[in-house]
């Protein structure tokens, strides 16, 4: 069941905008794309979508070149709601279409059937509106119900919290084993990879920093990455993570940081894997 259009198509490496607002937004996202950062990645709950796309305007970067990543929000979901509200969202990000929608959570309790929500992001895709469809925050159990309902190659991805002290083990094994492409947010645990002993000294070890051994560790599975920043030389850093080479041990070391701490785990949230 491999999934290898899309995979392929998602840049590994992403900016992430997250908690990003007004000018703040502008200048990371301007900075990003001035760094040569080609994957942008934003939601309409973030309330930046019209800062996201004043910077995509305004850097000049061919449009080709681009990879832009929306999420609809749990209020959106409901027939006759979904399609205009990713117009909407085209609207303030000044585009014609974006990359990749995401299905930002499942319903809060199931409210809106999962047949109703995706069939219309499927339309969506069929509007031109969107090139890729996928999911966010999605359990196993909800992923192979996805699958039933709209197939395997309709799912991109699912972007899901990961990172050194929330591994999520089960959910990434059963994505290997289905082919199903992986998105990481938040993987520096907002900021909690920078103050681990064992990433500082894997870190030293490389001549690299504890965040470029995270996205390294993460891009070595074949998972996105797309961490949030404002600062130009955090921005910088992280592009270079791909050139961070991990060994065995260090795989190993990372390996036991795992704790399952959740950072992301709002009151709606589904049962987790």
């Amino acid at each position: 069941m491999m999934n290898s259009t899309s995979e392929s198509s998602i840049p590994p490496i992403g900016m992430g905008t997250f908690r990003l607002k007004g000018d703040d937004a502008y200048q990371a996202v301007s900075t990003a794309l001035e760094l040569g950062y080609r994957h942008i990645d934003t939601a309409q709950i973030y309330g930046n979508e019209q800062d996201v796309g004043r910077a995509i305007a305004d850097s000049g970067v061919p449009r080709s070149e681009l990879f832009v990543t929306t999420k609809i929000w749990t209020d959106n979901f409901g027939e006759g709601k979904l399609v205009p509200s990713l117009r909407e969202s085209l609207d303030k990000l000044q585009l014609d279409q974006v990359d990749l929608t995401l299905i930002h959570w499942p319903s809060p309790g199931g409210k809106v059937p999962m047949q109703e929500y995706l069939g219309e992001l499927m339309k969506a895709r069929e509007q031109g509106m969107t090139r890729l469809t996928g999911v966010s925050n999605f359990t196993i159990d909800q992923l192979n119900e996805a699958f039933e309902l709209v197939g395997p190659d309709n799912i991109a991805t699912n972007q899901i919290e990961i990172h050194p002290f929330l591994q999520n083990r089960k959910l990434v094994e059963f994505a290997r084993e289905e082919g199903l492409h992986l998105t990481a947010y938040m993987p520096l645990a907002v900021g909690k990879v920078m103050k681990d002993e064992t990433l500082d000294r894997i870190a030293e070890e490389h001549g690299a920093t504890p965040p470029q051994v995270v996205m390294a560790w993460l891009m070595l599975q074949g998972i996105a990455v797309i961490p949030s920043s404002t600062k130009r030389l955090h921005l910088e850093s992280n592009l270079e993570a791909d050139r961070v080479k991990l060994t065995a041990d260090d795989l190993n070391f990372i390996r036991e940081l795992d704790k399952g701490e959740r950072i992301a785990n709002p009151d709606f949230a589904p049962e987790w894997d």
